[in-house]
């Protein structure tokens, strides 16, 4: 009896590890951070140079956005749902508005899909998570193709 507990103990314990080491969330970004993992934009100012080995997806907000606020659990969804194919990040456009204004933010929520290979692709607006996964299906993992 005691071994069939230890057993089934061990099992839960590797099944909950498990999914922890696959399930992502949502991640928050600086400026220092931006140019560190994503590109330094300061550096190359002429081309898009992507530090990343993954595909990214940048959501630009602000904690007082009513249509932000309504993706947010979206995105945490999505981080969850692809796992370690893709990052998801957020910049708070208030705390990092030089970051932000440095990559012409003027409206939120705004996303930056940045596939590992090409240049990035903008979004602008609240956009279902129908949409969303389109992009992240077709433009940065590219499946379909």
């Amino acid at each position: 009896m005691k071994k069939t507990i230890l057993t089934l103990i061990t099992v839960l314990s590797l099944t909950i590890f498990s999914g922890q080491i696959h399930a992502q969330t949502v991640k928050t970004l600086n400026k220092q951070e931006f140019i560190e993992k994503i590109m330094d934009y300061q550096k190359n100012t002429d081309k898009w140079v992507f530090k990343g080995d993954k595909p990214v997806i940048i959501d630009f907000y602000a904690k007082w956005c009513g249509p932000c606020k309504q993706v947010a659990p979206i995105m945490e969804e999505l981080a969850k749902e692809y796992g370690t194919q893709i990052i998801i990040y957020k910049v708070d456009t208030d705390k990092e508005k030089e970051l932000a204004r440095d990559f012409g933010i003027q409206s939120i929520p705004t996303m930056l899909f940045i596939p590992v290979v090409g240049s990035p692709q903008v979004s602008k607006g609240a956009l279902p998570k129908e949409s969303l996964k389109k992009l992240i299906d077709e433009f940065l993992l590219q499946k379909n193709k």
